[in-house]
């Protein structure tokens, strides 16, 4: 996953003045992971609410 430079850059910039190497790494993983479910999103890779419902319904019932 490639993430702008410039979204990089607000990132950054929203940091506290101190924070530990493991707080960047987990804001991190939740930016990248954001950015992938807006891309599969924005490619037609998701799902209504009620689709979902609807498939776990059919799951449980078997």
């Amino acid at each position: 996953m490639h993430i702008a430079k410039a979204k990089l850059e607000s990132f950054l910039e929203d940091l506290p003045e101190q924070v530990d190497t493991e707080e960047v790494m987990y804001r991190l993983y939740l930016l990248e992971k954001i950015e992938a479910g807006e891309t599969d999103i924005a490619e037609g890779r998701s799902l209504r609410h009620e689709e979902a419902v609807q498939r776990l319904k059919r799951r449980w019932q078997q």
